[in-house]
């Protein structure tokens, strides 16, 4: 893993610097560990979530409430996408492919122009790069990305869901067999063979249509149905969340972009319950839902929607013209909006929580559109759980390294002309040590991150998901009263400072010439008319605010009004001898020339 450890310390005990005890990150993970979860059972907060302000629980069926087994479910799309692709003409070669795991990763990039696979950080910044199954080093990196940085547009796709994991080695192993056969010249932006070109572009254009046209043609859901028990994983736990839930009071639907046809024969076998014979109906998936919506086409869902019509359960069929009336319990409804549905439930936005898969479809849009509440659902998160957990002494040693070479540069400014030699070498022991990281979770590494840096796909999920989970029935393990409260997130300059650490610096604005005639919080200019008419009496005038004396913010408060302790003036009436500052007391008086003029206590004295 790391060797030469002496190195790195003799090097260090050069610096006349102790290591700082801080109430770092870490220290912060470590005070939040505590919990009686098993981590396999456990929800993670992003945003602090208070249950029974939640009304409507709505889910999305495909990867969500039924759980697509890996990799059957990704080996089937696969082989039936590579049929498709020889149809269009591609050599008869490709059949030999072999679907391997290992390799795709959720939340890639795909570069159309150049064909490569791009592994991004929350700001753009480039990861990691392969071209079919080569990955790219530095030096070839910086000649396609001359600043290692990428913005999303149109010569950029975003892998945003697990659907994607097929598509993604597809188009790895297409580009790398081109890259390869004699018969094919590679250029920057295509293969040539003969008199025909064969763009990047037109390669992620025939395997994303061949794709949608596997589901078009509902081969692929077919083949799911006729053995079902191979591709769906079945949830015991499943139908026993979804009667709490309403038992709860809480309302519960169902939206998802696939046809009814589909959606029942999933449902039928996720919650139907059958009588001794095994032909008899005991209860209908149905009745576990309050509202059901199929063919939602998400995201447009979100945004101006389609006609919302109802669906007859027995022939399949939409009923004609645009249903308007309230939805009813047992009833199948086709397309609608967000907009359309929230007022025909009754919802308002924040009172409902929504869990689902796809960050973008599901997560993203609906956060941003109506403020829902979200829950995304990440089965990959185990297996991220299950290295970091073992692999934990990897990551310890890179947080070691990194502080190591802040210590070494402490004692050096401007006016230093060489750096320790030192400094290279723990970079490159860094280096080592996040490939030796990446390498435990896959060959592209962790979907969150690449050493001590996030993923895009991370800087997602932190940001648009309240709470995310490995599966939805995760949800048994927490009473419907749970306050999910977040870990409190510190910026670098809260959490690297040593808060023992005296404060031998001015704040911008703690002038001491000026301290002492004026309160900083107001203006030093005072403003003067000789037409100003004499005052004879003292001005009823607040010419500045009051300390608030009760709780201003509401953050964690998504309830009404009326129910917020937040508006109680009286909730802690020793909060003023906590305040370290308090304004000082003012009074108008009269001066000679007729202005009111507002003088401070520090200015008498």
């Amino acid at each position: 893993m790391i060797e030469n450890q002496e190195d790195l310390s003799s090097e260090m005990k050069r610096t006349d610097h102790p290591r700082e005890t801080l109430s770092s990150d870490a220290e912060i993970r470590k005070r939040n560990m505590k919990t009686k979860r098993e981590p396999g059972h456990r929800i993670f907060v992003n945003r602090s979530l208070q249950l029974d302000r939640i009304k409507f629980y709505g889910f999305d069926m495909d990867y969500t409430l039924a759980l697509y087994k890996s990799p059957e479910f990704e080996e089937l799309t696969f082989q039936q996408v590579l049929g498709t692709l020889i149809e269009l003409g591609y050599p008869e070669q490709i059949r030999d492919f072999v679907y391997d795991r290992t390799f795709p990763l959720r939340g890639l990039w795909y570069d159309k122009l150049y064909g490569n696979l791009l592994k991004v950080d929350a700001y753009g910044n480039i990861l990691t790069v392969v071209h079919g199954f080569k990955f790219l080093n530095g030096h070839e990196v910086r000649q396609a990305y001359p600043n290692k940085y990428i913005t999303v547009d149109d010569r950029i796709y975003v892998f945003y869901t697990l659907f994607n994991l097929p598509e993604i080695y597809l188009i790895a192993c297409l580009i790398d067999y081109f890259s390869k056969v004699a018969t094919y010249v590679e250029d920057r932006t295509g293969v040539i063979y003969g008199q025909n070109i064969l763009s990047f572009r037109a390669i992620f254009n025939d395997v994303r249509n061949s794709i949608d046209r596997v589901h078009q043609r509902d081969k692929l859901k077919e083949t799911v149905c006729e053995n079902i028990e191979k591709y769906v994983h079945k949830d015991d736990q499943l139908p026993v969340l979804l009667d709490r839930i309403r038992s709860h009071n809480a309302k519960t639907f169902l939206l998802t972009n696939s046809e009814y046809w589909y959606t029942d024969k999933l449902m039928t076998y996720l919650l139907t319950i059958y009588a001794n014979d095994s032909k008899t109906i005991k209860r209908d998936w149905k009745s576990y839902f309050d509202f059901i919506l199929v063919d939602a086409q998400k995201p447009l869902f979100f945004a101006e929607g389609t006609t919302l019509r109802i669906i007859d359960p027995n022939t399949e069929s939409m009923k004609l013209g645009s249903y308007a009336g309230q939805l009813q319990q047992n009833e199948v409804y086709s397309g609608g909006s967000c907009e359309v549905v929230s007022k025909l439930i009754g919802s308002m936005g924040k009172d409902v929580l929504y869990v689902g898969d796809h960050i973008f479809g599901d997560i993203i849009k609906s956060k941003k559109q109506k403020a829902w509440r979200t829950m995304l659902v990440v089965p990959e998160l185990n297996h991220e759980l299950k290295v970091f957990h073992d692999k934990r002494d990897l990551f310890n040693t890179l947080e070691a390294l990194d502080t190591s070479i802040s210590e070494l540069l402490r004692s050096f400014d401007m006016t230093s002309n060489q750096g320790p030699d030192a400094v290279s070498k723990i970079k490159h022991k860094i280096q080592e040590c996040t490939h030796e990281l990446d390498m435990n979770f896959g060959l592209l590494g962790s979907l969150f991150r690449t050493g001590s840096r996030q993923t895009h796909f991370a800087s997602q999920v932190t940001r648009y998901a309240d709470i995310y989970a490995s599966t939805v029935v995760n949800l048994v393990y927490y009473p419907f009263f749970y306050f999910f409260r977040a870990v409190p997130q510190l910026m670098p300059h809260e959490s690297t400072v040593d808060p023992e650490e005296p404060m031998h610096f001015k704040s911008w604005g703690d002038d001491e010439s000026e301290s002492i005639a004026f309160d900083r919080r107001r203006s030093t200019f005072i403003q003067t008319s000789a037409n100003t008419p004499r005052i004879n009496q003292t001005l009823a005038i607040q010419t500045h605010p009051d300390l608030p004396l009760h709780v201003t913010h509401d953050h964690d408060d998504d309830g009404d009004e009326e129910d917020s302790s937040a508006n109680d003036p009286d909730i802690d009436i020793n909060l003023r001898s906590r305040i370290t500052y308090t304004p000082p007391k003012r009074k108008v008086e009269q001066i000679d020339n007729g202005t009111a003029q507002d003088i401070s206590e520090n200015e008498k004295k």
